[in-house]
């Protein structure tokens, strides 16, 4: 199925499927507002249907904005954005400490007929402006299947400390606050997500058992409003994530149903972990996007069939 990709300069990527849906929406232009830390954002993301499954600035957390990339504690800085949560305290308004992630350029942007490879140049900058470090992120819509009624997101992070110190990597759970172990590449769904089935690999579907889990995969379906259709997000690891010989850190899940529906692939949980000056480290991750209810079988087998 192939996709048409529009790119207005110093603002967003877009790609309509040949059905005239346009099921993602890049932004990199700068977010106004500094304490939500200004960084890129996918949103709205949508089904090949026309179901939006992503949320933008909800009232309960207006720096939730579609998928995007985070670091919740990283050496003090805030770069998931709004309050920090800070131990014996709670969380706390502190602007001073919010980071913002740069858009640098694109250095490769290339479309064929039913596939979008994006290379984006970011520089993450602390609060006070000095650089930190820089990214090279990977944006990939491939498989866009109108049978299947699926299509799917490649997200990679190449990370490089640019200081003179480590970069330590830690969420508020390494902070003291318990199974709140949010950073990394997160999620947060619109309203109808909320309540929604949440399942991995041989589970019954209940996402407080999942929170802060482990597996290759991780699926959320859910019942729309406004009309009769149901939509299934699959959030999924490359191999090479689940290494412990490769990753610098292990991953587990922050997943919500309740209150609001929020997937992130934490990368630093339960435990910190540090990044030498001048060194990197890579993640890549994957979004399955489908229209209907999908199973455990239906997802395992769509996974199988998409190669890394």
């Amino acid at each position: 199925m192939s996709i048409r990709v529009s790119h207005v300069h110093g603002e967003h990527i877009a790609v309509e499927a040949a059905n005239g849906t346009e099921i993602l929406r890049y932004v990199y232009r700068p977010d106004p507002e500094a304490f939500e830390a200004k960084k890129p954002y996918a949103h709205p993301v949508r089904t090949l249907g026309g179901r939006t499954v992503t949320g933008y600035r909800p009232n309960d957390h207006r720096w939730h904005k579609g998928l995007q990339m985070t670091a919740s504690h990283l050496s003090g800085q805030n770069f998931w954005g709004g309050n920090c949560y800070v131990h014996g305290q709670g969380y706390l308004p502190l602007p001073e400490r919010v980071g913002s992630m740069r858009h640098d350029g694109f250095p490769v942007l290339s479309v064929e007929d039913d596939r979008l490879t994006v290379a984006e140049e970011l520089t993450w900058v602390e609060n006070g402006g000095t650089e930190w470090a820089r990214e090279v992120r990977g944006i990939t819509v491939h498989s866009v299947d109108e049978e299947a009624g699926s299509w799917a997101l490649d997200w990679s992070i190449r990370l490089t400390n640019t200081r003179d110190e480590p970069l330590a990597f830690g969420s508020p759970t390494t902070a003291g606050r318990e199974m709140a172990g949010y950073t990394g590449l997160q999620w947060r769904g619109p309203r109808d997500f909320t309540g929604g089935s949440v399942f991995a690999p041989d589970t019954d579907g209940d996402a407080d058992k999942l929170m802060g889990s482990q597996s290759p995969w991780l699926a959320f379906t859910t019942e729309h409003d406004d009309v009769d259709a149901h939509s299934t997000l699959v959030f999924a690891h490359a191999p090479e994530n689940l290494d412990p010989r490769h990753a610098i850190h292990e991953s587990h899940w922050f997943v919500r149903s309740e209150p609001f529906p929020t997937v992130a692939l934490s990368w630093a949980f339960f435990e910190e972990f540090e990044l030498p000056p001048g060194e990197s480290f890579e993640y890549r991750y994957r979004l399955v996007v489908a229209d209907g209810a999908w199973d455990e079988e239906r997802v395992s087998s769509c996974l199988e069939g998409l190669s890394w």
